[in-house]
Order: C-alpha cells, then sequence, then structure tokens
C-alpha cells in the first residue's frame, strides 16, 4: 500500500512548493504511456515525462539492461579510469550524429551538457591563439539549463532575472516567435527565415566576430511553448556563422533521439552545427546522462600541450556512469529495433491534427507544433500572466492528463509509442481542462 510521505523537507524544482503541498500530485508507479496515483487513477503521460520518454516507460530492454549493469559494475569514475561502457556508447553516439560530429564529452544532464559546450568553445578559441573570443550569442525566450552559463545565453527572463548579477557576457537574438503571423500555423512558419539576418546586421557589427566564441540555439525551443523555427531559418543562421567563422551550437536536450522523427533535430532540417548538447531521450529517462557531440577539429585543436596532462580541465564524477551508459546503449538498441524515428514521424500527423482541433476551445489564442511536439497558448487572465496556465495545468491531470505550463501556453509532448487513441485522449482532457478554467477569463486582479 502507497502511504504519504512527509513533504516539508523537499525543496521541489522548478515547482510552487507551497501551492503544490497545499495540493500535492503524486504519480507511483508507471508503464508505457500511463502514470498511475496513489488512489489508483490513471494519468496518461502527456510529456513523456520531461520530454525524455519517447520510448514509454519501464521499457523491458532497458530494465534488464540496468539490472544488468548493477549486478556487474556499479560504479567506475572516468577520471584516469575507464569502463568499457562510456566508450561503447560514445562509439553508438558518433555513428548516428550528423556527419563529423564524432567526439562526444558525457554529462550527467542537459544543463551540465550546455556548460562544457560553452566550455568547449571557450578552450578551443584559446587554443587557436583567439582567447578574446569570450562572448556568447544566444536567443530569447531560450532555455538551456540551469547552470550560469546555461542562465547566460538563456532567454528565460525570471531564470535571468534572479542570477543574473553572475552571468558570462553575452548578447541574444529575438525570439523566433511572431504572434502575428504564426498564431496557428501548423507546422514550419513559412516566412520569418531573416529573423536571423540580425545576428548579421547588429550583433556581429555591435560586438565584431572576432569577440564571438559561439552563437547557440534550440533548434525549436521546447520549454517556453514550442516555439517553431520558420522555414530556412536554421539554415541561414548556420551560413552566417560560416562566413564570420563563428561556432554553432544546437541545443537538443529536447529534440534529439527521435521527437522530430529523426534522430536529431540537425538531420530533419538538414543543418549540421559545430555541436550538439544532448540529454533526456538519450536514456529513455530512466537515469540522468547528457552530452556534447562535437566535431573531430575542435576536438583535435585541443589535444596538445603535454602528453600526461588534461586538454579539458573539465568533467564531473558521475560522466559517463556505468548504469546511465547502459541505459543510454539500450535506449539506442530499441529507438533502431522498434522503429521509433518513423513511429514519431508517423504519428505526427495526427497529433498535429487533434492539437489543431482545439484552436476553437475558449480563450485559445494560439497552437504551435512540429513532430510530437505541441504549445496550446491560452488567453492570460487580466493582470494575473502564467494563472491561468497553472489552474489548466492542474486540471488536466484531474482529468487523465499529465501536462506542463510554460506561462499560459499548454505543452504536449506524448512518448513515441502512443497510439492514436491516447493522443486523442489527451487532447480531450486538455479541452476539458481550458473549458473548467475558461471563467478565470472574467477575473479581475
Amino acid at each position: 500500500m502507497n502511504t504519504m510521505p512527509e513533504l516539508d523537507a523537499f525543496w521541489m524544482p522548478f515547482t510552487p512548493n507551497r501551492q503544490f503541498k497545499a495540493a500535492p500530485k503524486l504519480v507511483v508507479a508507471a508503464e508505457g504511456v500511463v502514470y498511475r496515483t496513489a488512489d489508483g487513477r490513471e494519468v496518461l503521460d502527456g510529456t513523456s515525462g520531461l520530454w525524455c520518454v519517447g520510448a514509454g516507460h519501464r521499457h523491458p530492454r532497458i530494465v534488464e539492461a540496468m539490472k544488468r549493469q548493477i549486478d556487474t559494475l556499479d560504479f567506475a569514475s572516468n577520471f584516469q579510469v575507464g569502463h568499457p561502457g562510456a566508450f561503447a556508447l560514445a562509439e553508438r553516439l558518433s555513428i548516428v550524429a550528423p556527419p563529423g560530429l564524432d567526439r562526444v564529452f558525457l554529462t550527467n544532464s542537459g544543463s551540465e551538457a550546455c556548460d562544457t559546450a560553452l566550455k568547449i568553445a571557450l578552450a578551443y578559441w584559446r587554443a587557436r591563439g583567439e582567447g578574446h573570443r569570450n562572448l556568447f550569442v544566444g536567443r530569447e525566450r531560450a532555455f538551456h539549463g540551469v547552470g550560469f552559463g546555461g542562465i547566460s545565453v538563456g532567454g528565460m527572463t525570471n531564470n535571468r532575472r534572479a542570477f543574473g548579477t553572475a552571468l558570462l557576457r553575452s548578447d541574444h537574438l529575438r525570439s523566433t516567435w511572431d504572434a502575428t503571423t504564426q498564431a496557428f500555423v501548423r507546422g514550419q512558419p513559412p516566412s520569418g527565415a531573416e529573423m536571423a539576418d540580425e545576428l548579421e546586421t547588429r550583433i556581429i557589427p555591435l560586438h565584431d566576430a572576432s569577440a564571438i566564441a559561439a552563437v547557440i540555439v534550440e533548434p525549436v525551443a521546447g520549454s517556453t511553448g514550442v516555439l517553431v523555427p520558420p522555414r530556412g531559418y536554421l539554415r541561414r543562421l548556420r551560413e552566417i556563422c560560416d562566413r564570420h567563422g563563428l561556432l554553432l551550437v544546437f541545443d537538443e536536450v529536447i529534440t534529439g533521439f527521435g521527437r522530430l522523427g529523426a534522430m536529431f533535430a540537425a538531420q530533419a532540417f538538414d543543418v549540421v552545427p559545430d555541436m550538439i548538447v544532448f540529454a533526456k531521450t538519450v536514456t529513455n529517462g530512466a537515469a540522468p546522462l547528457g552530452g556534447v557531440l562535437v566535431r573531430r577539429e575542435i576536438h583535435d585543436t585541443l589535444m596538445q600541450g603535454p602528453a600526461h596532462l588534461s586538454e579539458l580541465m573539465h568533467g564531473y564524477t558521475c560522466s559517463g556512469h556505468p548504469l546511465a551508459s547502459a541505459a543510454a546503449l539500450a535506449m539506442l538498441d530499441v529507438i533502431e529495433a522498434e522503429s521509433l524515428c518513423e513511429r514519431a514521424a508517423a504519428l505526427a500527423p495526427h497529433f498535429e491534427n487533434a492539437v489543431h482541433a482545439l484552436a476553437d476551445a475558449p480563450g485559445v489564442v494560439s497552437i504551435r507544433n512540429i513532430g510530437l511536439a505541441a504549445g496550446v497558448e491560452l488567453a492570460p487572465m487580466p493582470g494575473r500572466p502564467g494563472a491561468r496556465g497553472a489552474a489548466a495545468q492542474a486540471t488536466a491531470f484531474d482529468h487523465g492528463v499529465l501536462t506542463r505550463a510554460p506561462g499560459d501556453t499548454l505543452v504536449l509532448a506524448p512518448p513515441f509509442v502512443s497510439t492514436p487513441q491516447q493522443v486523442d485522449c489527451m487532447v480531450e482532457a486538455l479541452r476539458a481542462a481550458i473549458s473548467d478554467t475558461a471563467h478565470l477569463l472574467e477575473t479581475t486582479p
């Protein structure tokens, strides 16, 4: 029997703790696309855990791989000593990555992976005798994790406001979101590639290319409500970076390993960056793991100096942890054996039609989607931005679907193994939650 634990001691991340602990929502088990609550209710996982459980919960192949691993080797550092799993994983990742990105630095999370990519960029330019390149270009409404580097290049104002006195040098491109032209566009907006030109017309002239270490963007900005790049936007960014000799980094913590119907968004959009940041789906959420795929020329530039010294003074105690490596190797097997990328691509048209059917729900002002990711934006309560989204998120759980609400946008990102019927149930639960909270639009501050 599941009993309610004491709640006071755990300071929950990215959660209004007082509100949660007054009305807790706990899940105690999961299988496939379904969570189970302590009172036996089933809740559809409409967010793949946290953008990570693409193969469904407790996949037997991943469970068995982790059990075998802990029975053999529970921990080994990768500092001056190694274990086979980390090397095998890096090799597998180098094979499925876009061409040229065949060196892999392993971390434990997307936040760590983002900060690692920024450090690699700084170290690369220093090794080339260009240590003055120490400015990074991010994008408004971006999320690159919670490290000081990721917050620096990120564009979520609440994150930056709390810690803005201790950030790296950075500038930001405008967001690719344009409410006047993209409100109910399906997939990529047909126009807007010119938004990338700001890099060349404003940011580079202001700082000079010789000061810029790297440009980092999410191919699709997921954490701020699924902001989809216009057609040609990412390619234009690549071309501008090439013209001015800038490194381009894709943060694929959310888009990596199948969500857009390809292993990486770089392949879905046919644009190859210099580094790819990954995490989440790489282990199906079963163990913490992240990393950076690095262009070989960047790696090789750092392979200099005395042979007995580390070429990059960076790493984490659990970088390439044996259990995480086993989970990731098993997940790569599952992606291949069960054609998960292809299944995500096949489900995407049904998913698109289902979420866009919410356009007539009360107070819906925008719907954005690509692959198996969608954001349904609601009109905010007067004077209380984010309050309606939070209320709709809580109500959706009561209607049987787990969603997320960055601001007033409800996000759906179902596991790749979801059925069309499960997608329809998720969307209908969102419709019920949206309708149940429509009266809040009339609430005065």
